[in-house]
């Protein structure tokens, strides 16, 4: 039998990918966000597409809102965007 592939659902566009493609943002239990390289932190976990124009979605869309039920601050998406770009290269 084949082994059943994880998929998750980008916050930004929409789409929905393997897990291995996607970046984990995570929201800990002290309620601090991040991003979660292994995907194995513990807390509540969205997912983005490994390109930046997802993030500038989720920004805008408010992605990340929703499924932390919570505002995030404007810094927050700042630091995301810097940790994105080291991930990146």
């Amino acid at each position: 039998m084949a082994k059943k592939i994880p998929l998750r659902q980008c916050i930004g566009c929409g789409e929905m990918k393997s897990k291995k493609e996607m970046i984990r943002v995570l929201k800990t239990p002290e309620e601090e966000i991040l991003l979660d390289a292994t995907g194995k932190k513990n807390g509540r976990g969205a997912y983005l597409c490994r390109e930046k124009e997802c993030l500038v979605k989720a920004r805008k869309n408010k992605g990340l809102e929703r499924s932390f039920k919570m505002k995030i601050p404007n810094e927050v998406y700042d630091n995301l965007e810097k940790e994105f770009d080291t991930i990146e290269k």
